[in-house]
């Protein structure tokens, strides 16, 4: 029986044209359901801030940010005023999703890509309405994708469409998601949205690439997770195939083996985290085993009753 926490799935074996249409159909109904009444307000619901542009000055009050701090009003008045920032009525923002092998793999109620595909539809349909404007860049390792930011609720099933019916990479290729984030860059683009929807294994050579975009735009990472990413069962003898590079080996699982695997796996997480923060990017976890649809909630409530301060993260279960 089909788990009621978990995405549609889209396994290519799966994607009928009549399965796709009622797959997108359910992701746009959970999050219109589930998710509206939680991300109310202006259109950067998932990430909230005060705004982007300048707006009209007022009188400085107790508690104001004092980098918001009008100079020339205040000069001219002899009384300090800070100048109010309003969000832009217009918004743009742009998806980076990875589609390597590496999310073609899930042992909870669903694949890794199926939850890359329900956090696609999330941030499309939380971010599309009043003229904004939403793209994506697709990236498998063998092919990138970049689908046009366009408005309407038309364009938004046509680029998730798009993104659910992604080609899967050749066995041995290796994903590439600093170059995907890397084609964010060109051409520049006014103020807007970023978001990176990623497993985030591999090599961190994307530090760079995603730091530029940072000083530009508003930043939020997706982490999508298996729990076979951060520890092994104890299964005894088994034989483990890695899709990006190609190799099969046999190994006989250990408890020395599970505490270095899950050693490794933490550090690596660690090092991901730390890296994300320092480019300025929230981080919202989803996991195969859980409920998404409540972790992107709680996600949305930590950064309400946190703002201004240093990107949390969905507490681990």
């Amino acid at each position: 029986m089909p788990d009621p926490h978990a995405p549609p799935s889209f396994r290519s074996g799966e994607l009928t044209d009549p399965h796709l249409t009622a797959a997108l159909k359910t992701l746009e109904l959970t999050v219109r359901r589930r998710l509206d009444g939680v991300l109310h307000g202006d259109h950067l619901g998932l990430i909230p801030g005060p705004g982007s542009e300048p707006g009209e000055a007022r009188a400085y009050q107790p508690g104001d940010d004092v980098r918001q701090m009008d100079w020339s009003v205040t000069a001219r008045t002899t009384h300090p005023h800070v100048r109010q920032m309003i969000a832009d009525r217009e918004l743009e923002t742009w998806m980076v999703v990875d589609l390597s092998a590496s999310l073609d793999f899930g042992t909870g109620a669903c694949q890794k890509r199926d939850l890359a595909v329900a956090a696609a539809a999330a941030v499309t349909h939380l971010t599309m309405g009043g003229g904004n404007r939403v793209g994506a860049v697709v990236a498998t390792g063998e092919q990138m994708q970049r689908i046009p930011a366009r408005s309407g609720r038309v364009h938004a099933q046509s680029l998730l469409r798009s993104i659910a019916t992604t080609p899967h990479p050749r066995d041995g290729v290796r994903g590439d998601l600093r170059g995907a984030i890397e084609s964010l860059r060109r051409p520049q683009r006014k103020r807007g949205l970023a978001v990176v929807i990623s497993d985030f294994l591999g090599d961190i050579d994307w530090q760079r690439s995603l730091r530029a975009i940072s000083a530009r735009h508003d930043l939020l990472a997706v982490e999508v997770l298996d729990p076979r990413d951060t520890e092994l069962p104890d299964m005894g003898d088994v034989v483990l195939h890695d899709p990006e590079t190609g190799r099969t080996r046999e190994f006989t699982v250990t408890p020395q083996l599970r505490a270095d695997y899950a050693a490794a796996a933490q550090r690596h997480r660690d090092e991901v985290e730390q890296t994300l923060r320092s480019c300025g990017a929230p981080v919202l976890t989803l996991q195969t085993d859980r409920d998404w649809i409540a972790d992107v909630v709680r996600f949305v409530s930590t950064r309400r009753h946190s703002l201004g301060a240093s990107t949390p993260r969905v507490p681990r279960q």
